[in-house]
């Protein structure tokens, strides 16, 4: 059996590592899960200041990749189980409501698939990059808490927010650079965001517009170097409170370009076309403490790409903002 770390150690190794360099280049833009990690609903909600929410999550997603058959490459599948912890807390920032996320993911990941015929497969566990996020309400979310902060909840059941934010992934997952696929990428992400809530009663829509902006990787596999054009993405959320504690939300998000390139040569069929849609579900355990469950799924609308599903389970706690 092969594996994916010594699939260069053949006959007409030259042209066998070139296929090898793109393929490289594919999986590293095919397979990441920074997009599906920012679908995420109510991000824009007005919160108190001075509260805290501490949150472990659990994930299960798998997959295929569809790539250039000029690579040789097929029925390439992945399956990722993540557990995460997550931090929240919300604060005045220069007079307005503002709010810091801190995610850390760990994953146990395995991608196998055929190459030249031959079943091949590479397995890794470790930390995933971190993320944090730093966001501020620039109009219709007061910087309030405790009893000011209910009134005027009450006092404004229609409302609209608008908020600006700038997210970064950290490179400081698990990566070798001897291997075409890692957990850890090896890059700054950065992801500035804009986004509008607008609340009518129970209901909640929220739209979101961002761009991530890569970092170079120059020790990506065996030395090379991957550039990666700006990813545009926008994603929509419609949210109903069911009840105190309890609420539901459909979401929908699209991913446009993102081409990679390897020592400044372009590979047009990574630039992405990919659709996001996600259902997600809140459940109280007590004033404090709450469930979510939810599920995504990606599809590609190029012809190389991937298709896969999440299914999400997380728990969380607050306190504070009394």
């Amino acid at each position: 059996m092969k594996t994916w770390q010594n699939l260069s150690e053949t006959p007409s190794r030259h042209s066998r590592k070139s296929r090898l360099l793109w393929l490289g280049l594919l999986l590293a833009c095919f397979t990441g899960q920074a997009l599906a990690q920012d679908l995420e609903p109510r991000r824009w909600s007005h919160l108190p200041t001075g509260l805290n929410v501490i949150g472990v999550a659990s994930a299960y997603t798998d997959g295929d990749i569809y790539l250039d058959p000029i690579l040789l490459a097929e029925d390439v599948t992945f399956e990722i189980y993540t557990a995460g912890l997550g931090y929240v807390r919300t604060f005045e920032m220069f007079g307005k409501s503002s709010r810091v996320d801190i995610n850390v993911p760990y994953s146990t990941a395995h991608w196998k698939g055929l190459v030249d015929g031959e079943y091949a497969s590479r397995r890794q566990h470790g930390f995933m990059d971190p993320r944090v996020r730093l966001s501020m309400n620039l109009y219709g979310a007061p910087a309030l808490k405790g009893k000011e902060y209910i009134a005027y909840r009450q006092q404004n059941p229609v409302n609209t927010t608008i908020g600006a934010a700038i997210a970064v992934t950290l490179p400081l997952g698990v990566y070798d650079d001897d291997k075409l696929l890692n957990l850890g990428r090896n890059r700054t992400v950065v992801r500035p965001q804009i986004g509008v809530l607008h609340q009518r009663q129970k209901w909640q829509v929220e739209l979101t517009g961002s761009v991530f902006l890569y970092q170079d990787n120059d020790d990506f596999w065996e030395g090379n170097e991957l550039e990666q054009d700006p990813m545009w993405f926008a994603q929509a959320h419609a949210i109903y409170a069911i009840k105190p504690g309890w609420w539901t939300s459909i979401s929908a998000g699209y991913a446009y370009d993102g081409e990679g390139q390897v020592n400044g040569v372009s590979k047009p069929l990574t630039s992405q076309r990919q659709l996001y849609l996600a259902l997600s579900l809140g459940v109280p355990i007590s004033r404090t403490q709450g469930l979510k469950f939810a599920w995504l799924g990606s599809r590609t609308n190029t012809s190389a790409g991937s298709d896969y599903d999440a299914f999400i389970v997380s728990w969380s706690m607050n306190w504070g903002g009394k």
